[in-house]
């Protein structure tokens, strides 16, 4: 019997889009609920999923446009798939092009043992990155594409000129060219958008980061032994926005046609980059949540985003966007709003710098903040007032329990 795969609907309003890839060769034997292909709108990233075990037959090219419901692909459920993992293949991006021969054994998987990853170059940015979002060396390997031979060459050529430094090598006059996908299409739209519908402005303004680099430094082994994570920047910056909003609810407003809405819940944008663009999962009712709950969401979000794998609703509906640039190096920089939102917090660097305290000069580790937002629905006056709570609830962390009152007093009811 042969089982169609067609192409399921991204969201309303959607009547095509593009296939990007087939995780599978033509005549492969797949396992049941295995992911065979990819697909990709304006709006959302789709796997192809092989609802029965059996031999695909690959109907539609990688790189084509296509229309919703349209048949791709179809599974023969008669073809006898074996029941060992190891022998069907595997839904992998890193070897689903080169099927060995019939007759040839299978060759072992090279592992990476710890002296391998002594050898694997780390830049100090890269670095802090993995460092700032809990990735391993592992992961970062295990999470590559699949090796070309571009990779090989590259490798050689490094090789050859660091040991045979007289080697001359040939200059390149290559060019790679590969069509905008439909997701960076909308993305660019709905950025120039911004820039032509709406009244943006950025303030500015710093803050002292050694209250919450403390925190981690102290808490970090138990948060890490209890909730299985590293504690982040973001879950301490995403509790100080959803109390900022609460106390400058023009900040979470948006304009619909001729009204103003302003939600009394925050559903805060976490900005994540990815192969695929720009990304923004939601993070439901971050007003209520505990910085445990807050981190876990951030981390399962994130690793779903890299992998293509949210839906539509997770990225859908955001009332405030938070951007990190500072993963990349950013110093500074103004974050352009997430429509119909009115309002988007960048985050920067940590560097140490000399700053004034109580009237002697210290070293303390800096960070720029930048909020942008739509003058149409904000003014001046709760954007900076909006900005300076952030920079306060960040300096002294305790005031997202306490308020303005000392635990002490905050104990004492007075």
């Amino acid at each position: 019997m042969a089982l169609e795969i067609k192409i399921p609907s991204p969201g309303e309003s959607i009547t095509e889009v593009e296939l990007t890839s087939w995780f599978v060769e033509d005549g492969a034997l797949v396992s049941k609920n295995q992911e065979i292909g990819e697909i990709e709108s304006e709006k959302a990233t789709l796997p192809l999923i092989a609802s029965e075990a059996g031999q695909v037959k690959i109907l539609v090219q990688e790189g084509e446009t296509i229309e919703v419901g349209r048949v791709v692909a179809s599974i023969d459920t008669s073809v006898e798939v074996p029941d060992s993992p190891a022998e069907v293949q595997e839904d992998t991006r890193e070897d689903t092009r080169a099927p060995m021969p019939e007759k040839a054994p299978p060759k072992a998987p090279v592992e990476k043992s710890s002296s391998d990853m002594q050898h694997v170059k780390l830049t100090p940015v890269a670095k802090q990155m993995m460092e700032q979002e809990g990735i391993s060396m592992e992961d970062i390997l295990n999470g590559l594409r699949k090796i070309s031979a571009g990779d090989v060459r590259k490798v050689l050529e490094h090789s050859s000129a660091v040991t045979i430094p007289e080697r001359k090598k040939t200059a390149s006059r290559e060019e790679e060219r590969k069509k905008v996908s439909q997701l960076r299409k909308k993305i660019s739209e709905r950025l120039v958008s911004v820039k032509n519908e709406t009244a943006m402005l950025t303030t500015f303004n710093e803050a002292d980061m050694s209250a919450i680099m403390a925190i981690r430094k102290k808490y970090q082994e138990q948060f890490i032994e209890k909730h299985g994570m590293k504690l982040g920047f973001m879950s301490f910056f995403t509790k100080a926005v959803t109390q900022a909003l609460q106390l400058f609810p023009a900040v979470n407003s948006y304009l619909e046609g001729e009204e103003v809405v302003t939600p009394a819940y925050c559903d805060i944008g976490i900005a994540v980059q990815t192969d695929k663009g720009l990304m923004v999962p939601v993070i439901r009712n971050a007003e209520i949540r505990s910085l445990a709950e807050i981190e876990t969401s951030i981390a399962d979000l994130a690793a779903r985003a890299r992998k293509a794998r949210l839906s539509i609703e997770e990225m859908s509906g955001g009332t405030f966007t938070i951007s990190n640039g500072g993963i990349y190096g950013s110093m500074l920089s103004t974050p352009i709003l997430n429509p119909p939102q009115s309002g988007i917090l960048g985050m920067h660097n940590i560097l140490e710098r000399p700053v004034a305290v109580k009237g002697k000069v210290e070293i303390r580790p800096m960070m720029y903040l930048a909020l942008s937002y739509d003058h149409r629905v904000i003014d001046g006056k709760d954007s900076v007032g909006f900005l300076k709570t952030v920079k306060e609830l960040l300096e002294e962390p305790a005031r997202m329990i306490f308020g303005d009152q000392s635990p002490e007093q905050f104990l004492l009811e007075i």
